[in-house]
């Protein structure tokens, strides 16, 4: 991956802990290392397949001057967010964010803090099969695209499909999105837990019904076993209500741990059944 690198932007800011800092201010220096593909720019001289770095530069003061904070964490933090949203062409930033004139009592040349944001590629799996399950679909895509930090690429058809594990209930309703999103995979999960409950989901029997039912199925090709989001999703390869809907926008993407491809996943568990 090509690389862009901002070094030593000096910028005059209210941040921090104590009532002085944010009464008189301080200096700031932050640097930036953005990952992006400058083949197409280098040989065209198109700039607007670039990042125009002086216009980047102007966004970056407006945006650190545009509220205060305590921490510094917060500012690099929020400034890799917003060069992120800003710029698609940029897929990483690491912002690093120096303070000179840190207020402690001790001879030291600078603090420095650096934070690290990317561009992830997600596949949430959803299913409903209570009430208005169309309506429910609808409804949580919605509220995942309409959030600033996650941008939907591909959204599946809904397909009926029946009940997997608890048989007594309703047929589901499911489908699958593809989402482009700069959350790591528990930001992503707690986000998913937020909008289910906003949506009335209940836990009351394991694999019954439910109003909703939102699942990271791959998040890039990140193979966890972190008991908040395991990922890949530990059964999507047994599921046809997940392989189907999932062939239908990404029939190439391959499993990380079973290197195989969804279209090849599907076929399989076809053949089986």
């Amino acid at each position: 991956m090509d690389k862009m690198y901002i070094r030593d932007l000096e910028l005059f800011g209210f941040h921090g802990v104590f009532e002085a800092e944010k009464k008189l201010g301080q200096k700031f220096i932050l640097s930036f290392e953005l990952d992006l593909d400058l083949k197409t720019a280098g040989r065209t001289g198109d700039l607007t397949k670039s990042v125009h770095y002086g216009e980047l530069c102007e966004k970056i003061e407006a945006e650190f001057i545009r509220e205060n904070y305590d921490l510094i964490e917060t500012v690099a933090l929020n400034l890799a967010d917003f060069i992120l949203n800003e710029y698609n062409v940029i897929s990483g930033a690491k912002v690093f964010l120096k303070k000179p004139w840190a207020p402690i009592k001790k001879h030291l040349d600078t603090v420095e803090i650096m934070v690290e944001r990317r561009r992830h590629r997600a596949y949430i799996g959803l299913g409903s099969n209570v009430g208005d399950k169309e309506k429910y679909l609808e409804e949580a895509i919605e509220k995942i695209s309409s959030e600033n930090n996650i941008n939907l690429r591909k959204k599946s058809s809904f397909i009926i499909t029946k009940p997997w594990g608890y048989l007594d209930q309703e047929d589901f309703l499911n489908a699958v999105i593809e989402i482009d999103t700069i959350l790591e995979a528990d930001e992503l999960m707690d986000l998913l837990l937020k909008f289910e409950e906003e949506l009335n989901r209940e836990r009351v029997i394991k694999w019954g019904p439910r109003t909703i039912d939102l699942d990271i199925i791959m998040y890039d090709e990140i193979i966890s076993s972190n008991e908040k989001v395991i990922l890949p999703h530990p059964r999507m390869h047994e599921r046809e209500f997940v392989l189907r809907p999932l062939n239908e926008i990404a029939p190439y993407l391959m499993h990380p741990v079973l290197n195989k491809r969804i279209f090849t996943l599907l076929e399989e568990l076809n053949t089986d059944n």
